[in-house]
């Protein structure tokens, strides 16, 4: 398993310490979910040092879990993505299509305009935002 993130989150008055986990193929079921949250809340309490209530939730980063290294982009290739441009090109501020190339700080999109499959590259460094994306 990888550990994606690490956070508090608080809702209300009750804090949350929310661990995202998952599998090297981006997948996780919840099944795995329950184990690791039993395994991780036995040692939290019998280390003892967060000395407040709080709420343990473990979780899947989700479906639409943000890339945020450029190894993740590359693994990415293949998938549906979102990206958020720096500075539009081709008129657009983002596009919604498949990652096929990442290298040498480069992206390739394939994306639908209307009926029609077009092609992007986009400059890494002009990415604000790159997340998988649920294909509709």
């Amino acid at each position: 398993l990888i550990l994606y993130e690490t956070c508090w989150r608080k809702e209300g008055s009750m804090k949350i310490l929310q661990i995202a986990i998952m599998r090297h193929d981006g997948t996780m079921d919840i099944d795995t979910c329950s184990q690791i949250s039993e395994a991780i809340s036995a040692k939290l309490d019998e280390e003892d040092f967060i000395p407040y209530e709080y709420f343990l939730e473990v979780c899947s980063p989700g479906a639409e879990r943000e890339l945020r290294t450029w190894e993740e982009v590359v693994d990415a290739v293949g998938e549906y993505v979102y990206v958020k441009l720096k500075n539009p090109t081709a008129g657009m501020d983002g596009v919604k299509g498949t990652l096929i190339h990442a290298q040498d700080g480069s992206l390739q999109m394939e994306y639908m305009v209307k009926a029609v499959k077009k092609k992007m590259d986009i400059a890494y460094d002009n990415v604000a935002n790159i997340r998988l994306s649920v294909k509709i």
